[in-house]
């Protein structure tokens, strides 16, 4: 902590030594955000949690989705000093689209509004509305008054808010958070979230394993390419595996490829059932903000657990009744913000995707346009490619 202290005076980042802990890109320090994903482990009294950083500037959401898409929780972190920002809508919207229903709200820099609580409050009514707007049922969602930087109610209760009852930030983890059923029954699927060259080791990916399990000298096979190889060898924050299940997020050794083989966005599976791609498939969707209309040819990017490729809107089937799901038009020309919808879209390039009913881990995704989340869904059928 010492040393990064001293990193952050250097950059002219004072108070900015705890990011740092997280934040390891250069330029990550020099801007003062989060630019890409980083993994920690959190040992609690009950549970071995993965902490995934997610950026919150509105230049990286790419990055955000991919992280949540792989995460069963969400700690929604808002300043009690600027309150909602445009982007902790558009997180939340997405946090609900890609399937987190655990959510705890941390309402951070008490310490700037001198730990009042009508200040509180009112972030945490604004915040409440907000959540309830996308769905969110907050009788069930905790919300802590915290300083993360001075330490109030992250481990240790604070003196500094004595008008606050609740548990900190820790024990609310160990308490709420349920883990989901491991679908450990089900085939192998695990979306690929980088891929190192790491010397004297060779191909090594990451990602997380959503269903079944992974061990080591097991065949695998990468779709969409249809490449096969084995695994070597499995470890989870530097220690070795003897097998993986779902929620893991693991790096994995590969044996009889080379890096070109296998990239972000693939999705591995075992031989006798291979992930699916997709030469065309049918989604649910919901718009979240369109500058004018989407229409027929539509072509943005379409984010698929780790994958973000484009896609054309080559149909759109049926208007929703976002509420109820009832079915208003069929084949209207145009789709406008508010909108729900269910279109065939055809991917430009092959991608992995499953259907909601088999994998829902894979079916869902975020589509963005012009540097916002434009609309969200769900693939509902498809059209196998192989």
């Amino acid at each position: 902590m010492r040393k990064l202290k001293e990193i952050a005076k250097e950059v002219k980042k004072e108070t900015f030594e705890f990011a740092f802990v997280m934040d390891k890109l250069k330029e990550e320090r020099e801007r003062g955000v989060t630019i890409d994903l980083m993994y920690k482990p959190i040992i609690t009294d009950k549970f071995y949690f993965t902490a995934i950083d997610c950026p919150g500037h509105r230049d990286f959401v790419k990055n955000m989705i991919t992280g949540a898409s792989q995460a069963d929780a969400a700690i929604l972190v808002v300043s009690a000093k600027d309150g909602i920002q445009e982007q902790t809508k558009e997180h939340l919207y997405l946090s609900k689209v890609l399937g987190i229903n655990q959510v705890i709200v941390a309402v951070n820099k008490m310490d700037e509004v001198n730990y009042e609580e009508k200040k509180y409050n009112e972030v945490k009514d604004s915040i409440a509305k907000l959540l309830q707007s996308i769905g969110y049922k907050t009788d069930k969602i905790p919300f802590i008054p915290l300083s993360a930087y001075i330490g109030d109610n992250v481990v240790k209760k604070s003196t500094n808010m004595p008008w606050y009852k609740g548990a900190t930030l820790l024990q609310t983890m160990d308490s709420t958070i349920t883990v989901p059923e491991k679908p450990v029954n089900k085939p192998l699927r695990l979306p690929v979230q980088d891929v190192y060259t790491i010397t004297g080791v060779g191909t090594v990916p990451v990602g997380r394993v959503e269903t079944g399990v992974l061990r080591p000298n097991d065949k695998i096979v990468i779709e969409p390419s249809g490449t096969t190889a084995e695994i070597k060898s499995i470890e989870m924050h530097h220690k070795q595996l003897d097998k993986a299940e779902p929620g893991d997020n693991i790096g994995f050794n590969v044996k009889g490829i080379s890096k070109k083989d296998i990239k972000k966005g693939d999705v591995i599976g075992s031989p006798s059932n291979p992930p699916t791609v997709a030469k065309e498939f049918t989604a649910q969707i919901i718009v979240l903000q369109h500058p004018t209309v989407i229409t027929k040819g539509y072509t943005p990017v379409f984010h698929i657990h780790t994958a973000h490729i484009a896609g054309k809107v080559v149909e759109i089937l049926k208007k929703l009744d976002p509420k109820t799901g009832a079915v208003v038009a069929e084949h209207p020309d145009t789709l406008k913000t508010g909108d729900a919808a269910v279109i065939r879209v055809q991917p430009l390039q092959p991608v992995a995707i499953e259907k909601q009913s088999d994998f829902p881990e894979l079916a869902k995704f975020a589509i963005r346009d012009m540097g916002k989340t434009v609309a969200a869904g769900i693939c509902t059928d498809l059209v196998k490619a192989k």
